[in-house]
């Protein structure tokens, strides 16, 4: 594991099961609420797969479960792929909470052994911003097209490029140029929910933020077609991009 990856684990493994309960509540008050609903704790991301039944996903730093667990009650077979011990633990409390079957590798997205996982997959799926841990974004994606059968589909969800130069998302995290290729130390995104003394005990992460063109470029690198690129307002401010999704297929 390359020592931004480490430091990255350490960061997501401080007080991170601790934060999800504070933050999602006991996993089996979190699965209470998605058995209410699944498709609903999927959000806008529902309509990006074709099925769910018998449907194979790989989800790429899936972190507590909360899109893994409610893709499993619809009937996929979903393995997380995550680098936080502490992640895992919570997620696994969940699904044994609602009642469903999850498979969960604790490991370096990077690091996957392709031996066992390799061609896989039928959907490989991340959301929530991960693409900035990865800092070169051409071997994340052609991880994932490793990772899919013939005829997959990506589908990849982040916070849109505009963060770089505008803070439409309320990061408290300084801009930039937005064709910087800078690795900057960033505090954890549940961080700031701390009082100040605890919040800087929390360990940094290493990111990479990276432009439009050079995540499709990317996609288009590894092997993928692509099929859509939508963008999502910011939950900050309506009138500005604040995510976007990429469906793409091998």
């Amino acid at each position: 594991m390359i020592e931004s990856s480490r430091q990255n684990k350490a960061a997501w493994e401080y007080n991170a099961y601790d934060f999800w309960v504070r933050e999602a509540g006991r996993p089996e008050e979190l699965a209470k609420k998605i058995l209410a609903n699944p498709v609903a704790h999927l959000r806008k991301y529902a309509p990006y797969f074709d099925a769910f039944q018998g449907v194979r996903v790989a989800n790429i730093c899936g972190s507590c479960g909360k899109k893994a667990v409610p893709l499993a009650l619809l009937g996929a077979e979903v393995t997380v792929f995550d680098i936080s011990a502490d992640n895992c633990r919570y997620a696994m409390g969940v699904a044994e909470a609602a009642g469903v079957s999850l498979s969960y590798e604790v490991s370096d997205v990077l690091e996957i052994d392709l031996q066992k996982y390799g061609g896989s997959f039928d959907v490989v799926f991340m959301e929530g911003g991960i693409l900035h841990y990865f800092h070169n974004i051409d071997q994340f994606m052609e991880m994932m097209h490793a990772l899919l059968k013939p005829g997959g589909r990506i589908i990849c969800s982040d916070f849109h490029p505009l963060t770089k130069i505008m803070d439409v998302l309320s990061f408290q995290r300084p801009t930039m140029s937005y064709f910087s290729t800078e690795i900057l130390e960033g505090e954890m995104p549940h961080a700031k929910f701390y009082a100040e003394e605890e919040r800087k005990q929390f360990p940094k992460c290493q990111l990479r933020l990276y432009t439009i063109s050079e995540i499709i470029n990317a996609v288009i690198g590894a092997g993928f077609t692509l099929k859509r690129f939508d963008e999502h307002p910011a939950w900050t401010n309506a009138d500005l991009p604040g995510e976007f999704t990429i469906l793409a297929d091998k």
